[in-house]
């Protein structure tokens, strides 16, 4: 069964984003629990904490069918030391509040290297970065998004992905969330069947399917392999209808979090029904 959404609002309180994401006929969605483009946060009030439990239930969307985004700021594969026990401990706070909020998956963007350091080197810091947190909390699994490749970002090659999973040491605690936008301009062709089951292969060759955590439902409005991450709304960028055609058709994707993050909202409920049109 497939489980579709969006990156829904937390406007006002978490406990408003299961809320949001029933406006839209979500069976699943992503959220920030705190401000991505601040360091420090309040922490999450009892009275949030067991709302946000309640209309979860209320909304009949399962916890792990729910994938929170860290934020933006963190960078657990920084050169530098203060820098990065800065990202690690606002990284341990984001896990701590998806323990809180009962949330099995923290989705995140595996970091930069920012040309200080080799790429090899960068990938090995963000696997100790995940150790270091995994060691301080329970159950919630670190969710890796492949990337674009903007700048100096990893996690736009399979495997990096590989690579930082093959470093952390409990295997059922790290996972993959694949954004199609991130994939296609990263250099993985998925606008024909052909082009899917060729870059899907090498996927499950190079990092395998059974870490697959989530989705991030994308078009794009860049060119194959531009190494640029802006997304567009469904059908109407680079990549056309037939990759999620593919994704919605595919047993590997289901009964994970797939989630909307295009660029027009007001669409959302219609990407949404259109999605699940598409399945045979």
């Amino acid at each position: 069964m497939k489980y579709i959404g969006a990156h829904v609002s937390a406007s006002g309180g978490v406990e408003n984003a299961p809320l949001n994401a029933q406006a839209i006929g979500a069976t699943a969605f992503a959220l920030f629990t705190k401000n991505q483009r601040q360091w420090k946060a309040k922490p999450l009030t009892d009275k949030s904490i067991s709302q946000f439990r309640d209309n979860l239930n209320a909304v009949g969307i399962a916890a792990e069918h729910v994938l929170p985004h860290d934020s933006y700021l963190i960078n657990l594969g920084h050169p530098e030391a203060e820098a990065l026990q800065k990202s690690r401990e606002a990284f341990l706070d984001e896990m701590q509040r998806c323990e809180q909020l009962g949330l099995k998956l923290l989705n995140f963007h595996p970091g930069s290297h920012l040309k200080k350091i080799p790429e090899d080197e960068s990938l090995a810091i963000v696997a100790d970065s995940i150790n270091w947190t995994l060691d301080q909390t329970n159950d919630v699994i670190a969710v890796i998004e492949n990337t674009a490749g903007q700048g100096t970002n990893l996690g736009h090659r399979f495997e990096h992905l590989a690579t930082i999973i093959e470093g952390v040491e409990d295997k059922s605690r790290v996972g993959v969330c694949l954004d199609t936008c991130h994939t296609f301009t990263a250099g993985y062709d998925l606008r024909t069947t052909e082009a899917c089951e060729a870059s899907f292969a090498e996927f499950e060759k190079i990092v395998g399917f059974h870490y697959l955590r989530g989705v991030h439902l994308n078009d794009s409005k860049p060119d194959l392999g531009s190494r640029v991450d802006r997304h567009e709304s469904l059908g109407k960028g680079k990549l056309g209808w037939t990759v999620f055609d593919y994704i919605m058709n595919d047993p590997r994707f289901d009964d994970i979090p797939m989630v909307l993050e295009t660029i027009d909202d007001s669409l959302w409920a219609d990407e949404i029904k259109q999605l699940y049109a598409l399945q045979k």
